[in-house]
């Protein structure tokens, strides 16, 4: 089955989906975040075919998310680490895992991990808030207005949220 490409829309969304949108990618840069660097690393702790993890890091590789970096000549063996770019994913998965500790089912309501202060050791609840006010963002009080042009994944008009004047 072919998937439908978004590079080429007028979308941060689409083109990110478009890099990221795999079911691979973004365990991949999860299990980069954790730790891992070398190929076996990868596919030991994912369990991901290894022609996949290839093809998975070539990509991140050649968009910029992940550098190469030889750690042997003889046999040649190289080491995966994130760039700035990749470094700027993170709010990007733990709010994937804000929503999934949030929303999933979970054994005694417990989620699988927890995020610690690496210097305190206190427990650390991630928030997405607004730059430039660090006030929280909340959808009904943001509305999204296109810059440019027409985009085929855009709604021709974007309602804005009404509130019933009734208390």
């Amino acid at each position: 089955m072919r998937r439908t490409r978004f590079d080429d829309w007028d979308c941060s969304i689409a083109r990110t989906v478009d890099l990221l949108g795999d079911w691979w990618t973004p365990m991949v840069i999860r299990a980069t975040f954790l730790g891992a660097r070398r190929f076996e690393q990868f596919q030991e702790s994912l369990g991901i075919p290894r022609n996949v993890l290839a093809e998975r890091l070539k990509t991140l590789v050649e968009e910029g998310v992940l550098e190469k970096r030889p750690y042997q000549e003889h046999p040649p063996r190289f080491e995966y680490r994130l760039t700035e770019k990749g470094m700027a994913l993170y709010p990007v998965i733990i709010t994937m895992m804000k929503w999934g500790d949030d929303w999933l089912d979970w054994p005694e309501d417990t989620p699988p991990v927890e995020l610690r202060d690496r210097e305190t050791g206190e427990l650390v609840e991630p928030l997405l808030v607004d730059a430039r006010t660090g006030l929280a963002l909340d959808p009904r009080k943001v509305r999204a207005r296109r810059r440019r042009g027409e985009d085929p994944g855009w709604p021709r008009a974007v309602p804005t949220p009404r509130r019933d004047p009734t208390p």
